[in-house]
């Protein structure tokens, strides 16, 4: 087994349809990345297994959609606009711009090669602004939400009241955020365009601590259930010093990528602080009425929030394995495989026709459509089957269905295992309940 590293890993995402460059063909665009077809299907998988664990399968939680610009006094409320900063610095020379914590302000600039000439760290905000109506001006100001959570605060009157939720309950919600990094890099892990899976959990403040540590542990949950592997993942309890303005605790849940120990998942103690600031700025009052205690307050909410792209690339540096198969002759061949867990894997099928004569086919294609409309399926006839098979175990496909002439006669197929390249011959009448049961 070889170790992955990102140039193989973007190498395998562009050759394979998993993520390529975005514009490419007009000369790309600087940290902009399209999901292709087996990145969809991958990020698609992601969201709806993440939503059916902590959304469709509590009774506690319920999800929405909110817009992605909203009213611009929400971010004067939360502190965005005052305090979503960066310090960044410019070179004097060649005007390349850095963030001022991530560089030695002492040393060269890494484009121009010039040292010393770095100027003094200035606030840059991250917010990405843009205009509502015909006119560009200070009245027609607006954001692109630097993230989702406050759609969460803002909804919850809203949310409770419908709902008839009664606390503890949270609301979820998955989507876009934007966000003007100074330095974007690293793949998809840092973006300007991203997407999060982002939870907020209403409580009574004297149960916190509590909660916290379940919702902890729901995440490690969630990290196994996707195939990140855990042995990778390591707990940062974010000092008081560098807690958000809105926490009183806050870990983060960092994982090994190839280009070092990084952030994938945070969960933060916020306190009322956004419920309350919301009240405050509107004049309306945000508070829970406990039915059976009569009690009135402002719920605390715990946060745990997850990043898609940076699971996507979690899951997907967990998965790679190159494998050296030594044949009957002892000759050796490298295989890559993909081992993402069937749920997440961006095709669960592939039906390959030993080869492309009529006869067969014939068979091929009305299965491979019929399998279809149970599981993601994919119909190839070309190249050699065992080209085929490599090319299945790179993409993470679980199962090959080979249709070969003996078919013809036994009315059954063979079945390989992505991971084990084990061959099992299972009849037709008997397959769609064979792969059931391989799914369950």
């Amino acid at each position: 087994m070889s170790e992955v590293t990102m140039d193989k890993l973007v190498a395998l995402s562009k050759s394979r349809g998993f993520v390529f460059p975005g514009s490419e063909i007009y000369g790309g665009m600087a940290n902009s990345w399209d999901y292709g077809p087996l990145g969809a299907e991958l990020k698609f998988n992601v969201k709806k297994e993440w939503w059916k664990m902590f959304v469709q399968e509590r009774l506690d939680m319920v999800g929405i959609d909110a817009a992605l610009i909203m009213n611009p006094k929400v971010w004067e409320a939360s502190g965005h606009v005052a305090t979503f900063t960066d310090p960044l610095v410019e070179c004097k020379e060649c005007h390349e711009r850095y963030r001022a914590d991530q560089i030695d302000l002492k040393a060269a600039c890494a484009k121009c090669g010039r040292k010393g000439t770095f100027t003094e760290p200035s606030s840059f905000n991250l917010m990405l602004k843009t205009w509502i109506g015909p006119k560009e001006d200070a009245s027609a100001v607006a954001y692109f939400r630097p993230e989702t959570a406050q759609a969460m605060f803002v909804d919850f009157p809203q949310v409770l009241q419908t709902s008839r939720k009664r606390i503890p309950f949270g609301i979820a919600q998955i989507g876009k955020a934007f966000r003007n990094e100074i330095t974007p890099g690293n793949f998809i892990f840092r973006t300007r365009e991203f997407e999060q899976m982002e939870i907020e959990y209403f409580i009574h403040p004297s149960t916190w601590e509590t909660v916290f540590e379940e919702w902890l542990a729901q995440m490690k949950r969630w990290i196994k259930h996707v195939g990140i592997d855990a042995a990778k993942i390591h707990d940062l309890e974010v000092p008081a010093a560098d807690l958000a303005h809105y926490s009183k605790r806050t870990v983060d849940l960092e994982f090994e990528f190839p280009f070092g120990i990084k952030e994938l998942y945070g969960i933060a103690y916020r306190t009322d602080f956004d419920l309350k600031n919301h009240g405050t700025h509107t004049g309306k009052e945000i508070t829970y009425l406990d039915p059976e205690t009569n009690e009135k307050y402002t719920p605390h909410v715990v946060e745990p929030t997850f990043g898609v792209d940076r699971t996507v690339l979690a899951i997907m540096c967990s998965a790679y394995h190159e494998e050296t198969l030594t044949d009957e002759k002892g000759e050796t061949d490298t295989r890559v495989v993909m081992r993402f867990p069937k749920s997440i894997a961006p095709i669960k099928i592939a039906v390959l026709p030993l080869s492309k004569k009529d006869e067969l086919s014939s068979v091929a294609r009305p299965l491979a459509e019929r399998l279809a409309k149970l599981w993601k399926t994919e119909y190839d006839e070309t190249q050699s089957i065992g080209k085929r098979y490599r090319r299945q175990d790179e993409i993470g496909t679980p199962y090959c269905i080979t249709v070969d002439f003996d078919t013809l006669n036994d009315n059954a197929v063979t079945v390989r295992d992505r991971d084990t390249m084990k061959q099992e011959r299972i009849a037709l009448s008997e397959l769609e309940g064979y792969l059931t049961k391989q799914f369950n």
